[in-house]
């Protein structure tokens, strides 16, 4: 794996946990902002054929 897949898989993984976190305590503009954060780094690892695995923040 190279360094762009790593971190992008790892930038994926604190947005789900903050997304999460976010949902947890009722934040709904952190919500959102989290939201958006996770669907831009979504579709840039299937741009460049990044497999991410479907979780429940989807």
């Amino acid at each position: 794996m190279d360094a762009f897949t790593a971190g992008l898989l790892q930038r994926i993984e604190a947005t789900e946990t903050d997304l999460t976190h976010a949902r947890e305590t009722g934040d709904d503009f952190l919500v959102e902002v989290e939201q958006a954060e996770l669907d831009d780094l979504r579709r840039l690892a299937a741009e460049h054929g990044v497999q991410v695995s479907a979780t429940a923040t989807a």
